[in-house]
């Protein structure tokens, strides 16, 4: 029987490292990582790897494909390895997920002849494609060039960090996630290690049992907790129990003491049964699901800096984007209902569902309505899209359903991709004869849909766009006599007030009868 041992070691890191290793990743040494870092400790990039990837991208030109040049190449991997800190860590890191996103403009010449094609980081269709690796106690030189830092886990995409994992013993007296997440976000600062988080999406912070996540710039209050709704129990059991190879467990053991590797064989003999830990493990860093919840989850806010999504809003998403590919007999795409309590951000919803649109292949043709009853509302939402940089300033203003002339010419005759309009505009907008639109291709977001749902309004919004998916979000459904989902469909999904306390997303309302 396996002594239990306490230290963070024994208790989070190695398990974590266990378990990465079974969901795909390639163990790497801290002397290792060193050696591919050009044994810098300032730089935080596997370069080799960054290179050797890189090297089997290819561009078109006239008709025939390149590889890129070595000159390419060496200036790409320059560029790619000094994030522009000078306007702080924030700026730095949205630069560096633009360049995930949509790739990196570099020169070539073919025959004498220039071009710009655009190179992307990351195989975004075709994860297996991509090399993923983590390491161990990464000492990473601070800024100030005298101190250095020494995170726990980091998670590498093609030579690049983009996921840290802080571990801490657990501790029945004190919450030592806390204490995790005050060491990451203490990293961040301009005198520490900003040059690692410039390329961060993914922060977590666990303690053997649980753990937490964030993203660079999240204060501690919004680190989330994570439920899962697609892996079930007995899939988080057969990963944790995987029989790891050989290879990677000798690798792991190499450099520690021989009493460790007999703690971890006798620690396996007895049957591993998955914790808070493995689950978020599995659920945010399983490759696919890293590459997923970076390319559509993740964004940043002008206002409130770097978002990553909480899960509800992940899921509601999967579950709406399930729904609006489909359509019914008469090929009017499918809607319904996302009951997200008050407090569980429907907006950043919204938002993150437009930018999912864009990346679906059945769906990035797509025009979204955002539909609202009150002024303040749509003012609210208009600026959310704006600051998350789903539309540009300028974009807001045409986006606007000024007046419902205006709306019957953005129906009829636009071409915005996102419009804003309040329901009540729909009564003047459809007296007009350009107000139709027979296509599929639009998405109708009803904010508050329990209010919106009913009355001439709603009539005429259904008659102006026969075929779009209207898609209500609500915190309260009126669901006597299904009122909300007659008009809208189903629920497509649920996250309830009771759900909403019990994550500690929301405050629970106590109050007695006079």
């Amino acid at each position: 029987m396996s002594t239990v041992k306490f230290q963070e070691e024994y208790s989070a890191k190695i398990p974590a490292l266990v378990l990465l290793s079974t969901l795909g990743y390639q163990y790497l040494s801290p002397a290792q990582a060193l050696a591919l870092r050009s044994n810098n400790n300032t730089n935080v990039v596997l370069t080799d790897i960054l290179k050797s990837n890189l090297q089997k991208r290819q561009f078109t030109f006239k008709g025939v494909m390149h590889s890129l040049s070595h000159a390419a190449l060496d200036k790409l991997v320059q560029e790619i390895q000094n994030p522009p800190l000078n306007e702080g860590l924030t700026i730095a890191n949205e630069r560096f997920y633009d360049q995930l996103m949509f790739g990196i403009s570099v020169t070539e010449f073919i025959n004498g002849q220039k071009v710009n094609p655009t190179i992307q980081l990351i195989d975004w269709q075709h994860p297996e494609y991509n090399d993923f690796h983590v390491t161990e106690e990464l000492k990473v030189a601070c800024i100030d060039g005298v101190n250095h830092r020494i995170p726990d886990i980091v998670l590498y995409v093609n030579g690049l960090p983009l996921a840290v994992i802080e571990a801490k013993r657990p501790d029945g007296h004190k919450d030592m996630i806390d204490q995790a997440i005050s060491q990451m976000q203490r990293n961040q600062r301009i005198k520490e290690i900003p040059h690692l988080f410039a390329f961060t999406q993914l922060l977590l912070a666990v303690d053997g049992h649980n753990g937490r996540y964030g993203t660079v710039g999240t204060p501690n209050k919004f680190w989330a907790n994570w439920r899962e709704e697609l892996i079930q129990e007995p899939e988080f059991h057969a990963i944790k129990n995987k029989t790891s190879p050989t290879k990677i467990v000798n690798a792991l053991f190499a450099d520690r003491k021989a009493a460790d590797r007999q703690w971890f064989d006798s620690w396996l003999s007895g049957g591993l049964v998955p914790t808070g830990q493995d689950k978020l493990l599995v659920s945010l860093c399983r490759p696919d699901r890293l590459l997923e919840m970076i390319r559509y989850y993740t964004f940043t806010d002008s206002k409130n800096g770097k978002i990553v999504a909480r899960y509800q809003q992940v899921f509601g998403i999967k579950a709406l984007l399930a729904r609006i590919t489909q359509k019914d007999a008469t090929g009017a795409r499918k809607g319904g209902v996302i009951w997200h309590t008050t407090g569980s951000g429907k907006s950043f919803t919204m938002v993150l569902l437009s930018k999912a649109l864009i990346f679906q292949e059945a769906l990035k043709s797509c025009r979204v309505v955002v539909i609202t009853d009150r002024t303040d509302l749509e003012a609210q939402l208009s600026k959310t899209f704006a600051s998350s940089g789903a539309i540009s300033d300028l974009d807001q203003s045409d986006a606007m359903a000024t007046s419902g002339k205006r709306l019957a010419e953005q129906i009829g005759k636009g071409n915005e991709r996102i419009i804003f309009s309040l329901i009540q505009k729909f009564n003047s907008a459809t007296k007009l004869p350009e107000c139709h639109n027979d296509s599929s291709d639009l998405i109708v977001l009803v904010d508050e849909g329990h209010r919106s749902q009913g009355g001439e309004n709603h009539i005429r919004m259904r008659q102006a766009l026969p075929n779009a998916s209207f898609v209500a979000f609500t915190g309260t459904p009126l669901l006597q006599d299904d009122k909300t989902q007659n008009k809208f469909g189903p629920i497509v999904h649920a996250y309830t007030m009771q759900r909403a306390v019990e994550d500690g997303a929301v405050t629970p309302l106590l109050y007695e009868e006079r």
